[in-house]
């Protein structure tokens, strides 16, 4: 069991008022909000021992060295990677992707094929499509269906000796829904293609065992885990970062540099170029550490339990419909109000002391499906309470008669 009145007091932001109310912050799935030990973690890496990595042989170097090579490991133990070099930290979800589209450039031929989910967000459509553009490669996609789920049917149907890499969110970040990753990396592994995974939206709430999942690649950011913004992480299997070129040129990256000949350093060096977010990737560690002292299964069994009053509550007012009525979903529900534009229901809901997320997402497609311009979502955390649903309810019904 939680004591989540004990856990808010860890997150100093959530004491804050907005327009004179108390806050409530159904924004998560964007970013989470950052305990006070994590950001203790960033002032002390500024005040003792802020220096560059890998490079110096001074005292400070070594110190944030030591700090950063453990947040690694401390990636790779949570997410049960078989060695901690397969963990690349990189600038988040997007810079993954982009680091694994770009190499695929070279291993892709024109008529080679590549599959999407309809579920995706824009991160991992945009750089396929621009992958496309370059190779010749052709991109399909997995449909959806009205309840948010992929049609895996078709799936099966698309996949064929073409079929060159499967990318896939693990949870959709418009709709909540968890996706059958399990089935499609099999499937796709069975014709010899690699699989991608976002697991942006689904490492908040599910702890993922790499080595079970089989994924060829897995990607994440922090600053969805209670970790701070610009930081994340590649997973890559050891033979599938070999192949792949390196994504940028110049420091670190190298083991040895002349004007005739440059080599390149091994794993994980060769995809880290440049001075790395040093504060970053320890905070994510700190970050790591504290959410698995709170526990994933008491995490999730908790924001379940969000999740069914939010939806049971909502689908009391009149004229409301949820979009992702999938039987397997996060704390994540997507709605609009007949004859309310999202844009408008969020802004009251902000004057209200509420922060929930409307549009579509960086989802556009989904949206497109639905013919809506996009739906109001309202994402919950481990530290959000029943008496803040009660508060948004409340809220949306208000909204609901000043918009009428």
């Amino acid at each position: 069991m939680l004591n989540v009145d004990k856990i808010r007091e860890d997150f100093p932001i959530l004491k804050r008022t907005v327009h004179g109310k108390p806050l409530v912050y159904f924004d998560n799935a964007a970013t989470s909000q950052t305990p006070q030990i994590v950001i203790d973690a960033i002032v002390d890496y500024y005040s003792n021992y802020n220096a560059n990595i890998h490079r110096g042989v001074h005292t400070l170097s070594q110190e944030a060295t030591d700090k950063y090579e453990e947040a690694r490991i401390k990636v790779q133990k949570h997410f049960n990677a078989k060695e901690a070099y397969e963990i690349i930290l990189t600038a988040g979800t997007t810079h993954s992707i982009n680091i694994v589209a770009s190499g695929f450039t070279t291993l892709l031929n024109e008529g080679d094929e590549l599959i999407v989910s309809a579920l995706e967000h824009h991160s991992n459509i945009v750089p396929w499509q621009m992958l496309c553009e370059k190779t010749g490669a052709i991109l399909k996609v997995i449909p959806m269906n009205e309840e948010g789920s992929l049609d895996m049917k078709t799936y099966h149907q698309l996949l064929n000796t073409k079929t060159k890499l499967v990318f896939c969110n693990h949870v959709s970040n418009a709709l909540g829904t968890v996706n059958p990753i399990e089935e499609i990396i099999e499937a796709a592994h069975k014709i010899g293609a690699a699989v991608l995974i976002d697991g942006a939206q689904a490492t908040p709430h599910i702890k993922p065992d790499l080595q079970k999942l089989n994924a060829d690649f897995y990607v994440a950011s922090a600053h969805k885990l209670c970790g701070p913004t610009g930081v994340g992480f590649l997973y890559g299997k050891q033979e599938w970062l070999e192949k792949l070129p390196p994504y940028q040129g110049g420091g670190e990256m190298i083991a040895t540099v002349s004007f005739k000949k440059t080599t390149y350093a091994g794993l994980p060096h060769k995809f880290e170029a440049g001075t790395p977010n040093i504060c970053g990737g320890i905070a994510f560690g700190v970050a790591l550490d504290y959410m698995n002292a709170v526990g994933f299964e008491n995490i999730a069994t908790y924001e379940d339990e969000l999740l069914k009053y939010g939806t049971q509550e909502l689908l009391k007012i009149e004229g409301l419909r949820i979009y992702g009525t999938s039987a397997k979903k996060t704390a994540v529900i997507s709605f609009n109000i007949d004859g309310i534009h999202p844009y408008d229901m969020g802004a009251i809901l902000d004057k209200l002391g509420v922060a929930v997320r409307t549009g579509h997402h960086c989802a556009q497609p989904i949206m497109d499906y639905y013919k809506i311009p996009g739906t109001i979502r309202a994402s919950f955390s481990f530290y959000n309470t029943k008496k803040e649903i009660d508060i948004f309810i409340e809220s949306v019904k208000k909204a609901q008669i000043m918009l009428s």
